[in-house]
């Protein structure tokens, strides 16, 4: 068991960081500018960790991140990497969609938690977009994981990818999964529901204020987080891998999906996200629940 958490955080740190990077590659090149290699991802995360803490804004600053790395750590180890396998499964066995949802929260509170106690309004501006963007982002994929539970009379995901042997959601449930989809892309970050550190307006959100080691936290977290999100996506429609290169290859194709979107599209404001979740996936979503 011990092993099985190893094997599954370090793969989920090394291709999270790993894609991390390719998405600054690919990006740039949209950009017409060359990226960072990719290993430089890896590079800046383990010299953060070397780092000292350039502010202290108390204990619940720290407790915040704490939260934030607690929750991507956990929600990684309760969902399984492969079908049919007795190894990479964590805590799966022993939680289900419901916990996983659950878990799913416990980032962006322990975010706000976090930021809300340094008063930099930046971060406050930030996680209140992020807290707001959060209602929409859940309702479409929250009616499409309901949908796949009452589709297949259980909560377990082990059991969901098992009974894609003849066919996958994404194809067997295919409102469902658009639903979910663009809901995921929200999850993701990616444009255009990257409301919470845009940039241009909000400098970088949240992160204004992290430094150090905490820095390297936040940014491992969000490697894992991302990772954790591709992996679920996989084994509720895609039905999960059989192996380490079908997972790593079904992962890439969902990642280059999000990251194409991101660079067509313009991001949206805060309201404008909110209400393209409300009236567009999770309509469809509910379509498709119907049908179920």
């Amino acid at each position: 068991m011990f092993l099985d958490i190893v094997y599954m955080l370090f793969l989920a740190y090394f291709f999270g960081f790993l894609y991390y990077g390719l998405y600054r590659n690919i990006s740039a090149r949209v950009h017409g500018r060359y990226g960072p290699s990719l290993a430089q991802s890896f590079i800046d995360s383990i010299k953060l960790f070397s780092k000292e803490n350039t502010t202290n804004f108390g204990w619940m600053f720290y407790a915040g991140i704490v939260f934030m790395v607690t929750g991507s750590v956990m929600t990684v180890l309760f969902i399984p990497y492969l079908n049919g396998s007795d190894q990479l499964v964590g805590f799966s066995e022993y939680g289900n969609l419901i916990v996983v949802l659950y878990l799913m929260v416990l980032g962006p509170l322990g975010n706000a938690m976090g930021i809300g106690s340094n008063g930099n309004p930046f971060g406050v501006m930030g996680i209140t977009r992020g807290l707001t963007r959060l209602i929409g982002l859940e309702l479409p994929f929250y009616i499409a994981v309901v949908g796949l539970m009452i589709a297949n009379e259980t909560a377990d995901i082990s059991t969901i990818m098992a009974n894609q042997s003849s066919g996958y959601n994404a194809f067997a449930h295919p409102l469902l999964f658009i639903g979910a989809f663009i809901s995921f892309l929200g999850f993701m970050g990616k444009s255009p529901f990257d409301v919470v550190g845009a940039p241009q307006e909000v400098y970088s959100g949240p992160a204004t204020e992290f430094s150090g080691k905490f820095f390297g936290l936040a940014l491992s977290q969000s490697a894992i987080f991302s990772f954790a999100k591709l992996l679920l996506m996989v084994d509720l429609f895609l039905g999960g891998a059989s192996n380490l290169l079908e997972l790593v290859v079904k992962t890439f194709i969902l990642f280059i999906l999000a990251v194409f979107v991101g660079n067509v599209y313009a991001r949206f404001t805060t309201v404008q996200s909110v209400e393209f979740l409300i009236r567009v996936p999770s309509v469809i979503a509910l379509i498709g629940l119907i049908f179920v």
